[in-house]
């Protein structure tokens, strides 16, 4: 009398992939025509849609626009700083009477150049976006145009204004207004990416 061993492999029937034992199997789902590997797509699943390109800077709004806020705010308060210096010093120039009287602002001047600061920098937080969205090199070309706007803004009251002291005090705040606006607009964008996570 023999004794069959039914663990014996000689005794076993070979085992195909779509009936096998082998624990790693399981980790193939069932499909119409056996198994297909997980991360695979059968001709029946949906395929998930791409995503488009993303257009615009990638900076969060929110951010920028608090920044570009915040510019407007120092701005103003340095061009009403700046023309309540120029109006001090014109008081007392014409207080001392040698000189006539001097006064290159007009009454209430300095809050004209707050809000034209302030302005003026909601102007240039939209340029700078606007740039990223068609240049290449966006914050070259902000710089530049800015820049010249700058040099512009001292250089016209100089030739308009009939008075050159009135053109210089006015080119002289103009360049207060400019200067926060060219460094800092750049740094609020560039500071207000939003992370790849």
């Amino acid at each position: 009398m023999t004794y069959s061993d039914p663990q014996d492999p000689r005794r076993q029937p070979p085992q195909t992939r779509a009936y096998s034992q082998d624990p790693g199997a399981a980790d193939y789902p069932h499909t119409q025509y056996g198994y297909e590997p997980t991360g695979g797509t059968s001709y029946g699943q949906a395929q998930p849609a791409a995503r488009p390109p993303r257009r615009g800077p990638n900076v969060d709004p929110l951010l920028f626009s608090g920044g570009v806020f915040m510019t407007g705010v120092v701005t103003g308060l340095a061009a009403w700083l700046v023309a309540w210096i120029i109006g001090l010093i014109a008081r007392a120039v014409t207080a001392t009477g040698q000189f006539g009287v001097w006064n290159p602002l007009d009454p209430g001047g300095e809050y004209w150049f707050a809000v034209a600061g302030f302005i003026t920098a909601l102007v240039g937080g939209a340029l700078w976006y606007i740039l990223q969205l068609v240049t290449p090199t966006p914050d070259s070309f902000y710089r530049w145009i800015v820049g010249l706007l700058i040099i512009a803004a001292f250089v016209v009251p100089l030739a308009a204004d009939g008075d050159i002291w009135r053109g210089l005090a006015t080119g002289v705040l103009h360049v207060c207004i400019g200067l926060p606006v060219l460094s800092l607009i750049p740094t609020m964008g560039n500071r207000s990416h939003r992370s790849n996570s």
